[in-house]
């Protein structure tokens, strides 16, 4: 079996406080692009998982230690499956960028494992050990309203998206580690979501919390954005989660593409991709 594990772009961001447990609790619209890994899974009669990862970001990943076989060793103990698995990931979601790629790798595996609902308590169990980010990857447009609540959009509002990702790479722990200053909470208000020029307006009119500490950090990202966001036809241009990832919303495909191809000359050495929405 062949399964497609998309990535995610965090429309926006907010960092409203930090709990008891350390973690921060946030807001934000997001959304799955096209840019996926793709992973072959079988089952095997083996006592030990076959995991291989191969592709682009591959060198990146922790062959030891990693989400995927986390989430195997975790799916056994929680009695959700007693199989083994031979698993091939072919990873093109760049690792350490913001974009969600090794958990939404280990959303595929779960969907594809388990055939039944899976219990509240297991959810969060599997969320401690794999990302908090994990509920992201069962809806294709929503809304983190906390980190236990997604409001899902039920919207098929068509994005294209420029991606950039620099030579060097953010951690999510430290970068939250230096967020200082919190943001008011936000409501949904329906009509600005189901029209798209609207929602494109309220996108235009929010922002990701962290991008300021991860420009203070590494102030190329701050020209990346720029650069991106003077694009013709670009609504906006932000980070994505906690970096390194940059990216520019468009409208329509023609003027991402020829927006892609200018930053491409721009820079010939970063990671440059186009995408759209799921």
């Amino acid at each position: 079996m062949v399964l497609n594990s998309y990535s995610k772009i965090n429309l926006s961001l907010l960092v409203n406080s930090k709990n008891k447990n350390r973690f921060h609790n946030i807001q934000s619209y997001f959304c799955l692009i096209s840019l996926k890994d793709r992973i072959k899974i079988k089952k095997i009669n083996k006592k030990k998982d076959i995991i291989n990862f191969e592709g682009s970001f591959a060198k990146f990943i922790n062959k030891k230690n990693n989400s995927i076989k986390n989430l195997l060793i975790l799916l056994r103990k929680l009695k959700l499956t007693s199989s083994y698995y031979s698993i091939s990931i072919e990873k093109k979601i760049p690792v350490f960028a913001g974009l969600g790629g090794g958990t939404s790798n280990a959303v595929s595996i779960i969907r594809y494992i388990v055939k039944t609902e899976i219990k509240k308590k297991n959810i969060d169990q599997i969320e401690k050990k794999i990302g908090t980010d994990l509920k992201l990857f069962f809806y294709k447009q929503g809304f983190l309203k906390n980190l236990r609540s997604i409001v899902d959009l039920n919207t098929n509002h068509k994005f294209y998206f420029v991606l950039i990702k620099p030579s060097f790479k953010c951690s999510t722990k430290e970068i939250y580690s230096k967020v200082k200053k919190y943001s008011k909470r936000t409501t949904i208000i329906k009509k600005d979501i189901t029209n798209k020029k609207a929602f494109l307006n309220l996108l235009s009119n929010t922002r990701n919390d962290l991008q300021s500490v991860v420009e203070n950090k590494y102030p190329q990202i701050k020209k990346i954005i720029y650069e991106i966001g003077i694009q013709k036809g670009c609504s906006f241009s932000r980070m994505t989660g906690s970096g390194s990832v940059c990216y520019g919303l468009f409208d329509d495909q023609n003027s991402a593409k020829k927006a892609l191809n200018k930053l491409k000359i721009k820079y010939p050495k970063f990671w440059i991709s186009l995408a759209k929405t799921v």
